[in-house]
């Protein structure tokens, strides 16, 4: 999708820093229309007549993280790749404003079908992003062949994840060591090898 210039992309991005923000402090009710014009500073029309509903503004939010994350990390080794990958979701979880937006689209998929598609959708282009550290590292020798890239990614960041939703402890260090280590042992006992 080609992104618009000028004015309109500074609306579009005014408009979910304001969904973003209203996310993170008051969850996914807090997203009403007017006042997350009142936020951006645009007229509330613009909003109804863009964006329609939470839920679209949501799932716009989530396509522009997408295509905004950071890109992967290349260390040259498939330790140094898993251990970039843990510590940018620790970093992301740990961030305050982060932390509590995640939160609230975690709780928001679990009722609203769009939200459940957008940040599913979110996530595949973020493990699609990261998979490319598996391939590398199948190609270097350093995994075995037929090692399922999106597998391996989902399941290193899956730990972290269960913690950040069941603790009120923030991600420590430890926890993306233990995380890149049993997915490190799973990966070199052929744990993600799928059968061609």
């Amino acid at each position: 999708m080609t992104r618009p210039g000028g004015r309109t992309a500074e609306v579009r991005a005014a408009v979910l820093r304001a969904t973003g923000d209203l996310l993170a402090r008051h969850g996914f009710h807090g997203v009403d229309l007017a006042t997350v014009a009142r936020g951006a500073g645009v007229g509330k029309t613009t909003v109804y007549r863009r964006w329609g509903s939470p839920s679209a503004l949501v799932a716009d939010l989530l396509t522009t993280m997408a295509a905004e994350s950071v890109a992967r990390t290349d260390t040259g080794t498939l330790h140094g790749d898993l251990t970039a990958n843990a510590t940018l979701v620790q970093t992301t979880l740990n961030d305050p404003r982060q932390g509590r937006l995640f939160k609230a689209l975690f709780s928001a998929a679990t009722y609203d079908e769009h939200t459940a598609a957008a940040l599913a959708e979110f996530y595949r282009t973020r493990v699609a992003e990261w998979a490319h550290a598996v391939t590398d590292a199948v190609a270097r020798g350093e995994a075995p062949i037929g090692t399922d890239p999106v597998a391996t990614i989902s399941h290193l960041s899956a730990p972290l994840y269960y913690r950040f939703l069941t603790t009120t402890e923030p991600l420590a260090d430890l926890d993306v060591t233990r995380a890149v280590g049993a997915c490190s042992a799973a990966i070199a006992a052929g744990v993600f090898v799928v059968d061609e």
